[in-house]
């Protein structure tokens, strides 16, 4: 039997009416799932907000007592001392020094150590040890920070007879050994995402592997290799607890990596945890140098990107 016409009119706009129903439902979904991605997103906006608002609204309290100059240009750094003196320099020196005891050890193996992941390993070798690799990401700093006290200050002062219990270079290596990770997965992934198309090219004219791995295929991933270096560099101006431990928290303004000296982070922590009135003078350091602590990883932030938009490559 055929279908009568009014019944068929009526079954069609039973399914249209059907499918436009679904249509806004669906429309409907996605607004939402956008507004609750959308907010998620703010969280992160309006954290970094309120702890450049804590910093800077503390810090300005602080330099109303302590002139700029004094700050950036005094040696010494006793601020919990009757004879106070607060000279930031003291604790930068200490960061920059572990610093870049720990970017000697993790920029170098760390990219040799992307480049065999991406470049030479067998496939089942790289799926194994890579998460091997990021496990050391995950172990807690206060671990590292006793080895390095406990395991590799004895072992320095085999080759060092006069190493202090506490210095930075046994801090800055274990420091470096942690960043290991951080630097080679991000190299790896930026040298996996390079397209095959630019290997074989290399290949057809006749170079080997490893010329075709450093010449064409590390310049090709330069800007994620660069980020990768940069998140190295913040990660280690960060780092806290292996200092905290290994490298003696001592107020000393020297660069040498086999003596003990305090960081900016260890030295926030010593505070934090102390019995300083709030409002203290004191303890108003810890926020002075937060706030010189996040400028300077503003600056390397600000570099990465520089960086990344100068060199990427799209492919």
């Amino acid at each position: 039997m055929s279908a009568v016409p009014g019944e068929t009119s009526v079954m069609e706009a039973a399914v249209t009416s059907d499918r436009l129903s679904h249509r806004r439902s669906r429309i409907l979904r996605e607004k939402v799932i956008e507004l609750v991605l959308f907010f998620a997103a703010l969280v992160s906006v309006f954290t970094t907000v309120g702890i450049v608002y804590v910093l800077v609204k503390e810090s300005v309290v602080f330099f109303q007592a302590v002139p700029m100059t004094k700050f950036l240009t005094d040696t010494q750094w006793t601020p919990l001392f009757d004879d106070a003196h607060f000279g930031i320099m003291v604790l930068l020196s200490g960061t920059f020094t572990s610093s870049a005891v720990a970017l000697v050890i993790a920029i170098p193996l760390g990219t040799v150590i992307a480049i065999y992941l991406s470049e030479f390993a067998p496939f089942k070798l790289r799926e194994i040890a890579k998460p091997f690799l990021e496990l050391l990401g995950g172990v807690p700093t206060i671990v590292y920070g006793y080895f390095a006290l406990l395991f590799v200050t004895p072992l320095l002062q085999k080759i060092y007879p006069d190493l202090p219990g506490f210095n930075l270079l046994a801090a800055g290596i274990v420091m470096g050994i942690m960043i290991i990770p951080y630097v080679s997965s991000i190299s790896e992934d930026a040298m996996r995402a390079v397209p095959m198309s630019l290997r074989e090219g290399s290949y057809a004219m006749g170079a080997t592997r490893f010329q075709t791995a450093t010449r064409v295929v590390v310049p090709a991933a330069f800007s994620g290799i660069a980020s990768a270096y940069i998140l190295g560099i913040s990660r280690a101006v960060g780092e806290t607890m292996i200092l905290a431990v290994a490298a003696g928290m001592q107020p000393n303004l020297t660069f040498n990596p086999l003596e003990p000296a305090a960081t900016i982070t260890a030295y926030i922590v010593q505070v934090a945890l102390g019995d300083l009135p709030h409002g203290s003078i004191g303890y108003q350091t810890i926020f002075a140098a937060g706030l010189t602590l996040m400028l300077f990883t503003l600056v390397c932030n600000i570099a990465g990107h520089m960086l990344r938009k100068r060199f990427r490559e799209a492919y």
